[in-house]
């Protein structure tokens, strides 16, 4: 998938998390939803362009036209309409960008400025507090999605205490998100569906209700399963997350922890679990550098 970097300051912390939890609402699949974003991390006002506490915020979708329609639609909407707010990029600009500040200009009607620090050009939008500033390009790169463990769990507190401790795992690892509620996922999908107007369905064989009923997965005394979904900027960072997501996980009442296959049919990278856990032993898990 392609992403995009997207950072959001204010004039609090506060005000800047706030805009961008809204914008990265209703983001957890591409299965229904425009984009998968998410909160990377919180920036310093040392991190900033402007030198305000800031957000910064990462956007995945199939192509770079949906990319571009979505964070043009969602900071328009979440962003801009949110007080003190501006609105960077936070990747390189090359050919390969979208135009976001670009394209919200108009909604100045034509008092609009343009201003260019450098090589980067800046919208300054006016508004009923004063000026919305947007960059005008945004760069992408070619991110991997859909990285994913299964944490199967003998009752529901335990399972949830693992998954909950693999998301804050992944969290630490720049350029990586867990886009669905809290990180989590409790209705996990297969892909395919006996009502053919669906992609996907309820992943039958880790329902622990239908064990008896369909084929399962699930081991002896196994009662819950989470499903922790996540993307990175790159292939190195998502192995890295997958990793650390397995170990954070592994605690006394897990009964299995796996990952959905899925036939190797929802893209080119196949991450093996036992791989990336003798690639990154513990002592070298730690982040990967650089932003």
């Amino acid at each position: 998938m392609i992403a995009a970097r997207v950072l959001v300051t204010a004039v609090s912390a506060e005000w800047a998390r706030i805009a961008a939890t809204t914008a990265t609402g209703y983001a957890t699949s591409v299965i229904g939803c425009d984009a998968e974003a998410a909160i990377e991390r919180d920036l310093s006002v040392a991190e900033t362009p402007d030198g305000r506490p800031g957000v910064s915020l990462l956007f995945f979708a199939f192509g770079r036209d949906a990319l571009e329609k979505a964070v043009v639609n969602r900071i328009g909407q979440c962003v801009m309409t949110c007080p003190t707010t501006a609105c960077y990029n936070g990747l390189t600009v090359g050919e390969k960008s979208i135009q976001v500040g670009g394209k919200l200009r108009f909604f100045g009607d034509g008092f609009q400025i343009s201003k260019k620090l450098g090589d980067r050009r800046f919208w300054r939008i006016p508004v009923m507090d004063g000026e919305f500033t947007c960059e005008d390009l945004f760069g992408t790169v070619k991110g991997v999605a859909g990285g994913n463990v299964l944490i199967v769990g003998r009752n529901s507190r335990s399972t949830l205490e693992a998954a909950t401790a693999a998301v804050a795992a992944i969290r630490s690892i720049p350029g990586v998100i867990a886009p669905f509620p809290g990180g989590i996922v409790r209705s996990g999908s297969k892909v395919g569906s006996k009502y053919k107007a669906l992609r996907g369905s309820t992943n039958t064989a880790y329902c622990p209700t239908l064990r008896g009923t369909a084929a399962t997965e699930l081991p002896n005394g196994a009662s819950c399963v989470y499903e922790i979904v996540f993307d990175g900027l790159d292939l190195e960072r998502v192995e890295r997350a997958t990793a650390a997501a397995i170990r954070a996980a592994s605690i006394a009442e897990i009964a299995a922890i796996t990952a959905g296959n899925y036939g190797g049919k929802l893209g080119p990278f196949h991450i093996k679990l036992h791989d990336v856990l003798n690639r990154y032993p513990r002592e070298e898990a730690e982040p990967c550098p650089g932003s």
